[in-house]
């Protein structure tokens, strides 16, 4: 169990890390080719998820490596469950259910590291 929390949670953080700096240091401009959800929400709400995506990776991958409050995984995978299923309903809200894919990938992925974290720490 430790090694397969660890792939997953490794590679959910490297995605949430990657996509969460974007949405934090990128324009409007820049991230719209891309995300064209971001002309209907404010843009200090997308840097605020993009923070949350940050914090989440560091929350899979810092407590369990430091041994300090191992629990606050779990909490990360479940706010990083709570952060796609929000993605989601944006897109399903925009009529772009075609592009859910991704978000029900990662969704499931935070849910099978919430139970790997509760399993395993």
């Amino acid at each position: 169990m430790n090694v397969a929390y660890w792939i997953v949670a490794g590679l959910l953080a490297v995605f949430y890390l990657y996509a969460g700096g974007m949405k934090v240091l990128r324009s409007q401009a820049d991230l719209r080719p891309m995300m064209g959800w971001v002309d209907q929400i404010p843009m200090p709400v997308v840097r605020l998820i993009g923070a949350l995506e940050i914090a989440g990776a560091a929350g899979l991958i810092l407590p369990p490596l430091t041994g300090i409050a191992p629990w606050l995984a779990i909490a990360a995978a479940v706010g990083l469950v709570l952060v796609q299923i929000g993605g989601t309903a944006v897109h399903v809200a925009r009529g772009e259910t075609r592009v859910i894919g991704l978000n029900i990938v990662l969704l499931v992925l935070a849910a099978v590291t919430v139970w790997l974290g509760t399993v395993w720490i």
